[in-house]
């Protein structure tokens, strides 16, 4: 039974998180790594860097006590990719029981090892029932309470059925199903794509090759995600397509607005300077980049995205290069 539930991370996603399962009568503890921001999201109620607007219930529990969280029955790690690892050690001095549930809500890829998150949190914690979240879930509409769907990933049937119970409800819809690999790949990749998606908002292209641009996203992130070792027909689910579509459209998208603002002439610094939450796309470029090349795939849009963020390429020109190639079979 889960009574208590963990959640790691006072961004906007984990901030929506315990919102969402605190107003279902749960009883939540969040976590935050920087006392003062703990403090004052406690005395206020509210996290207005991260979620402008949102009011946060009695019943979520504030903290910057790690070692409480190991006493949840459920720990949910919403840290930004680059800190899974340091987080999920320092957890592991403080977790006894092996049958307490952890669930991975980061999307991302580490970089140099190209391990998923939950590959991270199976190297800290190997007896531990674990499980994946991922989906078209927009931390400001969780958090206001409108519908959505995700799908949640557990190869142990009877944790996934028992976290579905527990997690959803009619206005947080949790599909489950046993392939992790995919779900988190569809979750991490898709933040790339978002980019230049922003980048064609941002250099005002229309409608017709946003369009175009995403349907050949979808395609290479399907190749991608294949042979890293995802089910394909995952990539047509609500981690792939319907986290695509939503990150790649939707103005409260980090990923999408990064790549807006490169589009209207901003230096990347700039644009990170000005932002106090975590576009994951960038981290997660780098990292696919490095595992197209190790699995030898095609991936022309990573590649240009890779180029603008960590080699100082013109987005113009990036965007240049991807129409002026050769024209080909769809299915190529």
């Amino acid at each position: 039974m889960i009574a208590k539930i963990a959640v790691l991370g006072t961004g906007g996603w984990g901030t929506a998180l315990a919102i969402l399962w605190a107003r279902q009568g749960r009883e939540v503890l969040l976590w935050g790594r920087t006392p003062a921001r703990v403090d004052e999201i406690s005395r206020t109620r509210e996290n207005p860097a991260y979620l402008p607007s949102a009011q946060i219930p009695p019943n979520v529990c504030l903290t910057n006590d790690l070692a409480a969280c190991a006493e949840a029955d459920l720990i949910v790690f919403v840290t930004p990719s680059i800190a899974m690892r340091n987080v999920s050690a320092r957890l592991q001095d403080f977790i006894k029981n092996d049958s307490t549930v952890l669930l991975s809500c980061t999307k991302g890829i580490e970089h140099g090892s190209g391990l998923r998150m939950s590959e991270i949190l199976r190297e800290q914690f190997p007896q531990n029932p674990l499980a994946v979240l991922s989906g078209p879930n927009l931390a400001i509409e969780v958090a206001r309470g409108l519908p959505t769907a995700t799908v949640l990933g557990c190869r142990d049937e009877k944790i996934a059925e028992q976290l579905q119970q527990t997690l959803g409800s009619s206005r947080f819809r949790v599909y489950t199903s046993h392939e992790v690999v995919g779900i988190e790949l569809g979750g991490a990749l898709k933040n790339i794509f978002a980019i230049p998606a922003g980048v064609s908002d941002g250099f005002g292209l229309g409608d017709n090759a946003k369009a175009a641009l995403i349907t050949r996203s979808m395609a290479e992130l399907f190749r991608l995600g294949v042979a890293m070792g995802g089910e394909a027909r995952t990539f047509q689910g609500l981690s792939g397509a319907g986290d695509l579509v939503a990150t790649c459209f939707s103005r409260h998208s980090r990923n999408r607005r990064v790549g807006e603002q490169l589009g209207q002439g901003k230096t990347l610094e700039e644009v990170t300077s000005n932002t106090k939450t975590v576009a994951e796309g960038i981290p997660t470029a780098r990292s696919a980049f490095e595992c197209a090349r190790k699995f030898g795939v095609e991936t022309p849009i990573i590649d240009q995205v890779y180029a603008v963020l960590h080699q100082g390429k013109e987005p113009a020109q990036a965007m240049q290069e991807l129409l002026e190639r050769d024209q080909k079979s769809e299915c190529g």
